[in-house]
């Protein structure tokens, strides 16, 4: 049986390997980060998850971000880190979903406190002021009321306010299926990240490039899955040429917290056994994953 960190550590491989649309993976990168980098990112912070249950989820939070940062120079993993800190917390042979709830309860002003530097130390793409409970000062609310105050336009945000709703009742149900219908784990990856931004605006993208563009991606990503992706020659033109408009201008249009969820919702289907290995995948890359995971 694998450990939680292990767990977190296969997820988050498996997202950053499967080649989703404007996302680094093996064959894509992006000017300041590789592939290399999310594998190195998922390895560094297998003990901090590993360590999750006996820690307070903002501590979890803030030391993936600076082994991150020190292993790789950059921020791979904020988001990633907000979502799997909270389900590593619950205890291997407890039920997971009641388990975030209780782990959600508990937390206290030190986990805010830890989120707010986490967020300052990754300082991720987008972030600006805002009127209320801004991270760059000293926190003046609980964490999850700080959450609830921007649930509405930050999908990570809303799966603490929420209980991981999104997660348990869409991503992971909406992988699994897919695996069920006998889909590559690769394509149910790519497939459930075109889903989830044609349901909503991308909350990474919407903060970087603005309102406009975010539902002008989530109306992309519908006509791709329109077009019949990917089952026929117009859907996989449709998703190159959309994967190429969210790369293009230097890949300010990645949708980065879609990509997050798909690692949560990996996380959960993994822990469950919903989803097993080995992984049927499109390309052969079971070797190659057994040894970095």
């Amino acid at each position: 049986m694998r450990s939680v960190g292990e767990i977190a550590q296969l997820a988050c491989v498996l997202e950053a390997t499967a080649p989703k649309a404007g996302n680094v993976h093996p064959r894509c990168a992006f000017h300041n980060a590789f592939w290399s980098d999310f594998v190195v990112s998922a390895s560094v912070t297998r003990p901090v998850f590993d360590r999750a249950a006996v820690c307070h989820v903002g501590a979890t939070v803030l030391e993936c971000v600076r082994v991150t940062r020190d292993a790789t120079g950059t921020n791979t993993n904020l988001g990633i880190a907000l979502l799997l800190a909270p389900l590593c917390a619950v205890l291997i042979d407890t039920p997971l979903r009641p388990g975030v709830a209780q782990v959600l309860r508990q937390l206290d002003d030190s986990d805010t406190a830890a989120v707010y530097e986490a967020i300052r130390v990754a300082a991720p793409g987008g972030l600006g002021r805002v009127a209320a409970h801004d991270v760059h000062y000293k926190p003046d609310t609980d964490l999850i009321t700080a959450m609830r105050c921007v649930a509405d336009r930050d999908a990570i945000a809303r799966q603490y306010a929420c209980g991981f709703a999104d997660v348990f009742d869409v991503v992971s149900p909406c992988l699994v299926q897919a695996v069920l219908r006998g889909e590559p784990l690769d394509r149910a990856i790519v497939g459930v990240h075109l889903q989830l931004l044609a349901s909503a605006p991308d909350s990474l993208i919407r903060r970087k490039c603005g309102d406009a563009d975010a539902h002008d991606v989530q109306r992309r990503a519908t006509q791709v899955l329109d077009a019949g992706w990917p089952n026929t020659p117009a859907g996989l033109a449709a998703f190159d040429e959309f994967d190429a408009h969210l790369r293009d201008d230097g890949h300010r249009r990645n949708p980065g917290t879609s990509a997050d969820m798909i690692a949560a919702g990996l996380f959960v289907a993994v822990r469950d056994g919903d989803i097993a290995e080995p992984f049927t995948w499109s390309e052969s890359i079971e070797p190659e994953l057994t040894c970095i995971v």
